[in-house]
């Protein structure tokens, strides 16, 4: 059947087997030792392997990055230079249009000049020649009213009195 089993409480703190190692201080000397070891040995191959590996790959930037400064700022001088060179040329450009320009406007402005005064010469003839055949239109009208008057004062008297007057009595008595 059922045995009866007993338990007794006991006050004893049980022993710990085991534990973190770090924190054994039975172990500390040899920890130290070793800390000291692997601590030499990694100050060592820095300074002698990664140390100049690291020291040679600053320079080798330096070295590249002084030479990339020293390439850009060349070429900014040369970009400098031709923008002066541009500006140059414009400037020489502008002044030969201009040049070309004033030059235009001084021919066509002589050349209007010619073909005013040839106008106003032409129109000066034409007034001329105009004025000389209104004057000419005009002594043939006087011309023409003398002898329709002597021809009128003709008939007149012809048709008043019935007598015939020669052309020069009536050209006599109208006056020419």
């Amino acid at each position: 059947m059922a045995e009866a089993t007993a338990h007794t409480a006991t006050t004893e703190v049980p022993k710990k087997e085991g534990g973190f190692p770090p924190f054994d201080t039975t172990t500390f000397p040899s920890q130290l030792f070793w800390l000291a070891v692997t601590f030499a040995f990694l100050f060592t191959v820095l300074w002698k392997v990664a140390g100049p590996r690291i020291n040679s790959a600053i320079t080798n930037r330096r070295g590249v990055i002084n030479g990339a400064i020293a390439e850009a700022g060349k070429a900014r001088g040369d970009a400098e230079a031709a923008q002066a060179a541009y500006e140059i040329a414009l400037a020489g450009a502008r002044a030969r249009g201009n040049a070309l320009a004033e030059e235009t406007r001084q021919r066509l402005n002589a050349e209007i000049a010619k073909a005013k005064a040839a106008a106003d010469v032409q129109a000066h003839d034409a007034m001329a020649a105009a004025e000389a055949r209104i004057g000419e239109t005009r002594e043939a009208a006087k011309a023409h009213v003398k002898t329709a008057a002597r021809d009128a004062a003709i008939a007149i008297v012809e048709r008043l009195t019935g007598d015939k007057v020669s052309a020069e009595d009536a050209a006599a008595a109208i006056g020419n």
